[in-house]
């Protein structure tokens, strides 16, 4: 079995802690059995290894959040990245490309979900029923159907055809979908059998290769990948789900959630504080603050109050899923980002009269990991080391550094650093023009 996970969104409904390059999925506030804190992704696939599914992951994904995807999961998790945002259908495809150049038999069957619904350990042992139902030919196509808890207008449903379950297999033939209905034709739905579509999908691999044939012939993954743009933007739903000659669908009636509001992610917190707060007389209120400044909250009930370099939100948790509409119009750039090397989050932006910029971040890099060897045409750069102990190397010359140094960096010049400890620099990038893709990359060995 191979699972494929589907890591997309910019997860605005978590605003300020989410943003366009730090999704929902890469939030580190659940806790994990051993009492650490998680994210959802790390989270899944932690629960896909316990329950022995599969321990061969690809996770499909743009290529703004590669970085932090192996910052939270390491080398052990393959990542296929879109070199541009078209929906579900192509990236569904081009992960299975890739598995199919990796060798992958075309009788295998294949899982795609999405890498951050929260559940129990029975949503697993759906999946590998699911698998089953592929590998025993059941269908072309097999869903996961999530028992419905109340009418509900947010999710597509799917009716089986009860009366025809396949004799010995919890899989049953689909007779139609209904996408989001209003909430009265929801309820005469589920009076019908019909259960959510948890957008959990199973197929063997050479149907999706066959499909993909038709849509891009003769394509193998860097060719399929080369013309990645000019392939239909659609869902997997409405291009291949909803078109093939036979579906069924296995029931699930666990624990199935998205925690992608405020309102849904505090139900599952086990605290109510994180970071530097400081609270007195407060009721049902969770306080996150990613900010060295203390928040101090005093006698409030029934709100969520997020820090964090992006910005502060206090808000009813009900009301809560109003936020995205106000966030929308914001258009600053992140504040925070995980990289592939560790983090970094900005500390001051000046942008004087006679139109000379200066950016200070701050970066934490982990031990063992480098920047890239890399130059800018556009900025200068100053590293002051304030912690840790590494190697820098500035146009081929390598040296050790420690706290305290200080190093400048005039554009054009080749430069990285490596850390040995935990390392923690300021950069302070200065010059007229400072942009994020003022960047050429080189490969270098340490």
């Amino acid at each position: 079995m191979k699972i494929i996970l589907l890591s997309g969104g910019s997860g605005k409904r978590l605003w300020p802690l989410s943003n366009d390059a730090r999704s929902k999925q890469f939030l580190r506030l659940l806790t994990a059995p051993d009492g650490t804190k998680e994210s959802m992704i790390q989270r899944v696939v932690r629960q896909i290894q316990a329950a022995g599914l599969t321990d061969d992951i690809v996770i499909a994904t743009g290529t703004n959040q590669k970085d932090s995807i192996e910052n939270q999961l390491g080398d052990s998790i393959t990542v296929v990245t879109e070199p541009c945002r078209r929906d579900t259908f192509p990236a569904i495809m081009l992960a299975c490309s890739y598995l199919a150049g990796q060798g992958t038999p075309m009788d295998e069957p294949v899982i795609v979900m999405p890498c951050d619904s929260y559940t129990d350990t029975g949503y697993f042992t759906a999946i590998a029923t699911m698998a089953g139902a592929v590998c025993e030919g059941l269908a072309d196509m097999v869903l996961m159907g999530v028992q419905p808890t109340y009418p509900s207008s947010k999710y597509g449903y799917i009716v089986p055809d009860r009366d025809s379950q396949c004799v010995g297999h919890a899989a049953m033939p689909v007779r139609r979908f209904t996408e989001k209905p209003d909430v009265p034709t929801a309820e005469r739905l589920i009076a019908q059998g019909a259960l959510w579509n948890g957008g959990v999908f199973a197929f063997r691999l050479g149907y999706l290769m066959a499909i993909t044939e038709t849509v891009k012939p003769h394509a193998d993954f860097a060719a399929l990948r080369k013309d990645y743009g000019d392939l239909p933007k659609i869902s997997f739903d409405y291009a291949v789900v909803e078109k093939a000659a036979s579906v069924a669908v296995v029931s699930y009636s666990g624990q199935w959630k998205d925690l992608g509001t405020w309102n849904t992610l505090t139900d599952e917190l086990d605290v109510h504080t994180y970071g530097n707060v400081h609270e007195e007389s407060t009721d049902n209120t969770y306080i996150i603050n990613e900010l060295e400044l203390p928040v101090v909250c005093i006698g409030t009930k029934d709100l969520v109050i997020a820090a964090s370099p992006d910005g502060i939100l206090v808000s009813e948790r009900k009301l809560s899923e109003n936020l995205k509409h106000l966030v929308d119009g914001i258009g600053k750039r992140p504040m925070y980002e995980e990289r592939r090397w560790g983090e970094y989050r900005v500390i001051d932006f000046i942008d004087f009269p006679d139109g000379f910029c200066a950016l200070t971040k701050q970066l934490l890099i982990k031990p063992g990991c480098s920047i890239s060897y890399q130059r800018h045409s556009l900025r200068d750069e100053t590293w002051t080391i304030i912690d840790g102990m590494g190697e820098i190397v500035v146009e081929g010359e390598r040296r050790p550094v420690k706290r305290g140094d200080v190093i400048s960096i005039p554009h054009g010049q080749l430069h990285a650093i490596r850390a040995i400890t935990a390392l923690t620099l300021i950069e302070v990038q200065h010059g007229s023009e400072l942009e994020e893709g003022d960047i050429e990359r080189f490969e270098y060995r340490w």
